[in-house]
């Protein structure tokens, strides 16, 4: 295990409306706050996106295994942002429910908001990490550097 100590920076509220993608989204405002690191909530509805629910096999590398959604649900979940390259990364695991139907995983994929999706996020000082690509996975994952 490898880990650093930083602190909490500033606290951004988003409010995203309807047909807004929510990652897309996230990454604009880091690129124009200048975020490098950082943690974020989300609440609200979500009509569209493509998600991984985990891999197929346990064999390296991992072939992932996509779920999508094509109609509204409630969202709830959290992430990271640390930026690969010049580009922020961001990480995100929710819980979409509608109904009685709950799937969870992690949203990869342009998404689209339902009436309104509700983001907070807080910046993390002090802390050096990174995306990077993984050989053995193939996957872009942390680095502390």
């Amino acid at each position: 295990m490898q880990y650093q100590t930083g602190r909490t920076g500033r606290i951004i509220v988003a409010r995203f409306g309807d047909g807004e993608d929510v990652l897309g989204g996230l990454a604009d405002i880091c690129r124009q706050e200048n975020l490098r690191a950082a943690c974020f909530n989300l609440v609200g509805g979500i009509k569209r996106g493509r998600f991984v629910v985990g891999p197929q096999s346990e064999e390296m590398p991992p072939v992932p295994e996509w779920r999508e959604l094509d109609e509204s649900h409630e969202v709830v979940g959290f992430g990271t942002i640390f930026w690969q390259d010049n580009q922020p990364k961001i990480h995100f695991h929710g819980a979409f429910g509608k109904w009685d139907s709950v799937k969870a995983g992690c949203l990869r994929e342009e998404s689209e908001v339902f009436l309104v999706l509700e983001a907070v996020i807080t910046e993390i000082l002090d802390v050096k990490a990174m995306r990077e690509l993984d050989p053995a996975s193939g996957m872009v994952l942390l680095k502390l550097c």
